[in-house]
């Protein structure tokens, strides 16, 4: 009879346990939720969602989404920013690149990186637009398009 017991108290205890660690998953879940810069995914369901009704610019390892007004917020409109261009057909020079965005900004600079010893195209470049929210609006609307028959990759432009 008294093993019996031990084994319900064990079992108790475990089950303590479990829900203290649901809990503390449960709080950690909220906290994450309703910290500022950004939205946190707890199922396909809410990514799902989240897609049809914001524009995702981020998806961080840690399931926090990024719509891209933080960005916007962040910085002031006024301020040039950098764009990377990547997979650039070899024929197109830096003329071409500034026409193709042109349509979305103010372009302040478009340069097509060549390489020092042939004088070719390395298969990118980068783009300065005239403020941040330009520079996303081309991400949102050219990435993934063709210029000279190639698809281009646009990102923002890190400091070396």
């Amino acid at each position: 009879m008294g093993r019996g017991n031990r084994s319900a108290a064990k079992r108790r205890r475990e089950a303590d346990r479990a829900r203290q660690k649901q809990d503390k998953a449960e709080r950690k879940r909220q906290r994450k939720a309703t910290s500022t810069g950004g939205i946190e995914i707890a199922s396909v369901e809410d990514i799902q969602t989240v897609a049809v009704n914001t524009e995702v610019s981020e998806i961080r390892a840690d399931g926090t989404v990024l719509s891209g007004d933080e960005d916007l917020q962040a910085a002031s409109n006024g301020e040039p920013c950098r764009l990377f261009v990547g997979g650039l057909s070899w024929e197109t020079n830096s003329q071409e690149l500034r026409e193709a965005f042109a349509d979305v900004g103010d372009v302040i600079e478009a340069t097509v990186v060549l390489d020092r010893d042939t004088g070719r195209s390395r298969g990118f470049g980068f783009v300065t637009m005239g403020s941040r929210k330009q520079a996303m609006e081309a991400m949102r609307g050219l990435n993934g398009t063709e210029l000279d028959g190639r698809s281009i990759r646009i990102d923002m432009a890190t400091e070396r």
